[in-house]
């Protein structure tokens, strides 16, 4: 398969049709245009508050961003491995302004569903007509002792696009030849299911260039993972001897239970106990704290109607990306644009009291095993219900195979470089440099 093209992306992301939502009449309201309000600005609420201004120029869209500018979490990984600078993963968001959208840079403290107003944290509160959610992740630290964002400082998840990032690109930098890495991997949901092990991947081929005698130990607290037989391929083939997978099992749970951050000691709750040079923890995660603040989530997650993404405990709002119950949509990018495209045509049908059309969805998720060397699993989810319970359901699944030919994982390794490139492009108006570095600080 050949890099997509803009008009392939667009039939792939979108879901449903903006070009049939454009050719709607704009909404007579007696306050004047709409007011959208979107809380955060990663994939998802980018790209919803573009679909929407592609849709209707005369909607007042305001995103709500405490950060100036985005480091994706998506190809953050070849960043540490070597193939991409920092640079090239942080985005700002003039493009999105230049586009007639209000950035409002400033965090969300709470939201007043029935007020329908937003609290910011500096500024004054925005009256909404539709609210859209987008709040990523945060993290479940108290799920293992010793850990919390102080302790993140030293032992970094980098599961957060950004200074995390930076943290544990510098830490392996530091790394003793010799050194220990480990990585704490957590139980399902968590943002990009496929993205610890291609984590590994890229760790792995930095400690065998850079730091040819560090080993790099892993505890699962799952059972499986997704990809799993590409990924013990490319570790047989490419990491022998470098990487150590532990995965749950009958007898011994690998879940990382306990971590020291003054010593390093990362300990499971089967019992085993290593002292690492340098620790990734990845703890259990939930939806960002906005979410369950304004009474949007049932556990650690939001629970949404399949056919839209509107929030089940909320009139008027709606919830996207990782902070959503998507069931077997993973949480990524790839998902939250899908998923952005939907929630923009429902919110202008309902603006225009047009029908609404049930959405339909597609996800990738790419991983970079190796230089030149890509690997993907993806397919097509559309509502459904069974037992009274309304579901996505997954339509022509697909999967890299671990025999697949070097010829084709080079083509998936150019299709994620060109989907890349692509989405950065829509979501912030801007192309990215493509750099492969010759050195491994990438500034």
């Amino acid at each position: 398969m050949t890099g997509i093209t803009r008009r392939e992306f667009n039939v792939l992301a979108t879901g449903v049709s903006l070009a049939t939502v454009s050719q709607l009449s704009r909404p007579a309201l007696a306050a004047g245009p709409a007011k959208i309000v979107i809380i955060g600005g990663g994939p998802g609420g980018a790209a919803v508050a573009n679909r929407l201004k592609s849709a209707d120029p005369a909607l007042d869209i305001t995103l709500v961003e405490p950060k100036e500018k985005y480091t994706t979490c998506f190809y953050s990984n070849l960043y540490l491995g070597g193939f991409r600078s920092f640079k090239s993963i942080t985005h700002d968001y003039a493009g999105v302004k230049k586009r007639g959208i209000t950035l409002v840079t400033d965090t969300a403290t709470g939201i007043d569903t029935t007020a329908k107003t937003v609290t910011l944290a500096k500024g004054s509160p925005l009256p909404y007509d539709r609210l859209v959610v987008a709040p990523g992740i945060d993290f479940k630290y108290d799920a293992i002792e010793g850990y919390s964002p102080e302790a993140a400082k030293i032992m970094p998840h980098a599961w957060q696009g950004g200074e995390q990032t930076w943290l544990l690109k510098e830490k392996l930098l530091a790394l003793p030849d010799g050194g220990l890495v480990v990585m704490a991997v957590p139980q399902n949901p968590y943002r990009c299911p496929p993205g610890p092990y291609e984590r590994a991947c890229m760790i792995a081929h930095f400690l065998k260039t850079r730091k040819p005698k560090a080993k790099l130990v892993i505890f699962d607290a799952k059972k499986t993972f997704s990809k799993q037989a590409v990924f013990e391929q490319a570790f047989d083939e490419y990491y022998k001897d470098i990487v150590e997978i532990n995965l749950t099992n009958e007898i011994d749970d690998f879940s990382v239970v306990k971590v020291n951050a003054a010593t390093g000691a990362v300990t499971t709750k089967a019992g085993r106990a290593e002292r690492a040079a340098l620790a990734n923890i990845i703890p259990p995660q939930k939806a960002g704290a906005i979410a369950a603040s304004a009474g949007l989530t049932e556990g650690d997650w939001c629970p949404v109607h399949p056919e839209n993404f509107a929030s089940t405990k909320a009139k008027d709002v709606y919830v996207l990306g990782d902070a959503a119950i998507a069931l077997d949509m993973p949480k990524s990018a790839y998902s939250a644009v899908s998923q952005a495209s939907v929630v923009a045509a429902d919110i202008i049908a309902d603006l225009h009291g047009k029908p609404r059309v049930p959405g339909r969805y597609r996800n990738t998720c790419w991983s970079m095993v190796a230089p030149d060397n890509s690997a993907k699993i993806g397919g097509d989810y559309v509502p459904a219900t069974k037992d009274g319970k309304s579901y996505l359901e997954v339509k022509d699944p697909f999967i890299s195979k671990a025999d697949d030919s070097a010829d084709l994982r080079r083509q998936v390794f150019q299709e994620s470089a060109d989907w890349y490139q692509t989405i950065v492009e829509d979501l912030f108006g801007e192309v990215p440099p493509q750099p492969t570095l010759p050195n491994f600080r990438n500034p």
